[in-house]
């Protein structure tokens, strides 16, 4: 009798699913899964080694390059950190707008990974569909910080800029005609708010649609349903957090149980599945992006009858306005100041962490009080995550391979760092 070995296999980093720098070494029984060996580092940028050699500030578009589908949230949580060590306050209104875009980039992140795991599973039509809503979040983006993906918007003691008071329009080309202009520009006539306030009010909508293209598809359940189960023992022992654990039926989220910023003053719920498989994490960030929904809503009505300052006034932190530096010696060395030699934080520790789209984001900083970090950790959320696909593929079939790393919601700008 011939003996029966398991054989080994790569999948990725060639493999559409495997997001380019994914190496899994599986050993195989058939089709069936009996190890997965997560290989990481072909994404390793150096991040928190590069944080040492650069100021306090110039480490936040950094940030953005971590998890480069939640910009805004990486930067909330590093600016956070060096907030609680220079122990400044944040003024009420750039809270507000802190908030917002939180809840803008949560759906921003969950819309993407909607549509990617949609196609992995083969699913077409979805990834479509969300990448429509995002052109709009994305234009809010643009015209809140000149940038569509790595915003560096916050900054240390609040955020760069008020919200502008326009949007940016479309213009008349060869491919439209003027009534399609027009028809494109009708939400952008107004202030940021209410190109937002508008999107609130269409959301729901299309969260509706996703649901009617893949909530009860059988062939969605089939490759969904009893995959890649997760009890809330072991979800709590493998470091979970986020839709992960929340998919396991444990109701866990830093914005209640720890709330930062203005998250206490929100009406909004805390979504948790019951089976912990694949299925559930799908419901749980669908009815996340609902809840968001709710939170920037929420959030506008607060703006818009509130104004005030967007960032502190203490020159040590943050720069002077534009028109006080070139008309007063002080502000103008303050400037100079800031912008050469950077912010000079107090020694200490400090670690600071937010509810990011797939979980708890934190960092974990430390000062000798000169203009640099000393040492920065991030401690990433998708890391714990990847680091289960073992436990979680064992005994489940190749194809399986793909929904589990689909469920996951795994980016390696986070993972390898």
């Amino acid at each position: 009798m011939a003996e029966i070995r398991n054989y080994t296999m790569n999948f990725g980093p060639q493999h559409p699913a495997a997001h380019g720098v994914l190496r899994l070494v599986l050993e195989l029984d058939g089709e069936v899964v009996q190890r997965a060996d997560p290989h990481i580092g072909l994404l390793h940028r150096g991040t928190e080694k590069l944080a040492e050699t650069r100021t306090w500030i110039q480490s936040v578009p950094y940030m953005d390059r971590l998890d480069y589908v939640s910009m805004m949230c990486n930067e909330h949580a590093y600016c956070m950190a060096i907030e609680k060590l220079l122990q400044i306050e944040v003024p009420e209104r750039a809270q507000y707008i802190r908030v917002m875009f939180d809840e803008v980039t949560r759906i921003l992140n969950h819309l993407l990974w909607l549509g990617a795991h949609a196609l992995d599973v083969g699913a077409m039509t979805v990834f479509l569909y969300a990448f429509r809503e995002r052109e709009d979040l994305m234009d809010a983006y643009e015209a809140v910080s000149g940038a569509r993906l790595h915003a560096a918007y916050y900054r240390p003691g609040g955020v760069y800029r008020d919200l502008p008071d326009s949007m940016p329009q479309y213009e008349l080309n060869k491919f439209k005609n003027a009534d399609a202009i027009k028809r494109l520009n009708e939400n952008r006539s107004g202030s940021m708010l209410d190109f937002l306030q508008d999107f609130t009010d269409r959301f729901p909508r299309y969260v509706d649609e996703y649901e009617t293209l893949l909530t009860d598809n059988r062939i969605w359940k089939q490759r969904l349903v009893d995959i890649g189960i997760v009890t809330p023992e072991r979800a709590k022992a493998l470091g979970f957090t986020g839709p992960m654990l929340r998919g396991s039926g444990i109701a866990w989220d830093l914005r209640k149980k720890q709330p930062y910023e203005v998250y206490d003053r929100m009406d909004f719920d805390i979504p948790i599945g019951t089976n912990g498989d694949s299925y559930d994490r799908y419901l749980v960030r669908i009815e996340e992006m609902r809840q968001s929904n709710r939170i920037i809503r929420q959030c506008i009505d607060w703006l818009r009858v509130n104004p005030g300052p967007v960032i502190t006034d203490n020159h040590k932190v943050a720069p002077p306005s534009r028109e006080a530096m070139k008309g007063n010696m002080e502000e103008l060395i303050h400037h100079f100041k800031l912008f050469t030699e950077g912010i000079h934080v107090p020694e200490g520790e400090c670690y600071a962490a937010v509810e990011h789209p797939k979980g708890e984001f934190g960092i974990y900083a430390v000062s000798d009080g000169a203009n640099k970090p000393y040492r920065l950790k991030i401690r990433a959320p998708g890391f714990a995550h990847l680091a289960a696909m073992d436990e979680m593929s064992r005994g489940h079939m190749i194809s399986d391979v793909v929904a589990i790393i689909g469920t996951m919601d795994i980016v390696f700008g986070e993972i390898d760092r």
